[in-house]
């Protein structure tokens, strides 16, 4: 299965994050949560999103819940509703087309559903909090920002912390007047709270597409997670026991995917994040720039 793959990339990261490294001039690294820090394969928004059309009388299935992911949850709801089959439920049911007032309703079904159940996937990633750690010993500061609205990141933080991961700072994705993903503006507010002197000394770190859009746009490097994210969507238990050409067969469709987004590096987690920032490190102080 995957367990000598796994050896291997613990005993990387291992070494990764207990050197020091030249990481300059990097100054930020502003992380997506869900499929990024925690939740291994973005699991929890992904069944409530099934769960909350069902409770419609709407089928959809993982792999359509799965397509909007890394929108605030109210657009992604939207999204949902302009799918053809998924419309055509709406209509046949209610009689009408979706509209906004509709994803309002879905939205105030998902909410309570959400809060209740985000805590159970609130686990650190396996290297997150090393990770962190590392970013913090080298003088980084360490941003966030999630689709996850407000109120459901005060149920998922504290049990994440409670567990090593707590960023200097954390945008939700209903917070701001200006919207979210994949709009620039989450990540630019952690560029204002963190006091960062330039875009570009910053690396945006995310599991999704429109999370990587949200990196370019804001005018920072982005690095892609393939295997801990949607994209793949794996559960623990489930990458554990998955054949091992399966794996690689969706962690190669999953890097195409946020390599076509514009992602500059496409990693497998975040453990293996200390390469690659020393990569990008590198190309900044050979006079690249992200964009």
């Amino acid at each position: 299965m995957n367990a000598i793959t796994h050896t291997e990339e613990q005993a990387v990261s291992k070494a990764s994050t207990t050197a020091t490294a030249d990481l300059s001039p990097l100054q930020a690294v502003i992380f997506d949560w869900a499929g990024t820090l925690v939740d291994f394969g973005s699991i929890a928004p992904t069944q409530i999103f099934v769960e909350a059309f069902a409770s419609f009388g709407i089928s959809i299935t993982l792999a359509q819940a799965r397509g909007p992911m890394g929108l605030s949850k109210w657009d992604h709801i939207y999204q949902l509703l302009q799918d053809e089959s998924i419309a055509a439920q709406w209509q046949t049911r209610f009689g009408h087309s979706p509209g906004n007032e509709d994803v309002d309703a879905i939205y105030a079904r998902f909410m309570p559903m959400q809060i209740a159940k985000v805590g159970e996937f609130s686990a650190p990633i396996e290297g997150a909090v090393q990770t962190l750690q590392w970013l913090r010993d080298q003088g980084l500061k360490i941003g966030s920002c999630s689709g996850y609205p407000r109120e459901v990141l005060n149920q998922l933080q504290p049990q994440a912390e409670a567990a090593g991961i707590k960023p200097d700072y954390v945008v939700a994705g209903d917070e701001l007047e200006a919207g979210g993903r994949p709009g620039p503006f989450m990540a630019l507010a952690n560029v204002l709270a963190l006091g960062i002197g330039d875009v570009r000394a910053c690396v945006k770190v995310d599991d999704t597409v429109p999370g990587i859009e949200e990196g370019l746009r804001a005018g920072m490097w982005t690095v892609g997670l393939s295997l801990s994210g949607n994209e793949v969507g794996y559960s623990v238990e489930e990458f554990a026991n998955a054949p091992e050409d399966e794996v690689n067969a969706s962690v190669a469709s999953a890097e195409a995917k946020l390599k076509k987004a514009g992602a500059h590096y496409v990693v497998r987690s975040v453990i293996d994040l200390p390469a690659v920032l020393q990569s990008i490190a590198a190309e900044m102080r050979a006079g690249r720039k992200p964009v």
